[in-house]
């Protein structure tokens, strides 16, 4: 586990070898994300719009299964 010290002003210095693995350079900015009493740096997505690209894409879709299921459940109902 690494530590830093929190100054004064509320700056906290990023290990260098955390900033080399995730690439965070100079004016890059992070997430301070709160899990209930923890506090996780997050590096900030460079560009969000390109990074979520085919994010939802899938095979097969999860609303075509659904509608498939509830399709075949209504059929053994009716049986």
């Amino acid at each position: 586990m690494r530590a830093a010290t929190l100054s004064e002003k509320g700056w906290v210095v990023i290990p260098k070898e955390l900033r080399t693995r995730y690439g965070l350079k100079k004016g890059d900015k992070v997430v301070f994300v709160d899990y209930a009493g923890v506090i996780a740096v997050v590096p900030a997505s460079r560009d969000p719009v390109k990074e979520s690209l085919g994010m939802l894409k899938g095979d097969p879709s999860l609303v075509e299964a659904l509608l498939k299921s509830r399709r075949e459940e209504a059929e053994r109902e009716a049986e």
